[in-house]
């Protein structure tokens, strides 16, 4: 499956002050991208996928472009499907994600 290297390219761009700590994984039949171990967000198709911490996932779902993700049929827990309109909006997802991952790791 193919998904929207352009996207990609310009996740891996903002991402790049994370240095090492940032993995890419084809996932899903697209690419993910996974702080220490943790994913943040990916790609699949045309759509972003993005981690959300569960106190956000509401306000974030109420957003126009947004959607529950449902990649097996069934509405995945804490994973938002977003549709791009404008790129500028790229680092705030990105920056979700990443805040989902960090929350995460202070759990274990």
């Amino acid at each position: 499956m193919a998904y929207n290297e352009n996207l990609a390219d310009q996740i891996r761009e903002l991402l790049l002050p994370f240095g090492d700590t940032i993995i890419e994984k084809k996932m899903f039949g697209g690419v993910c991208f996974l702080y220490k171990g943790k994913m943040t967000v990916g790609i699949i198709k045309e759509d972003l996928a993005v981690r959300v911490i569960s106190s956000k996932i509401d306000q974030e779902l109420e957003k126009h472009n947004v959607r529950p993700m449902d990649f097996t049929k069934k509405v995945m827990k804490e994973f938002i499907y977003v549709e791009l309109e404008h790129p500028k909006n790229l680092k705030y997802w990105v920056e979700l994600g990443i805040e989902h991952a960090k929350m995460k790791l202070k759990e274990l």
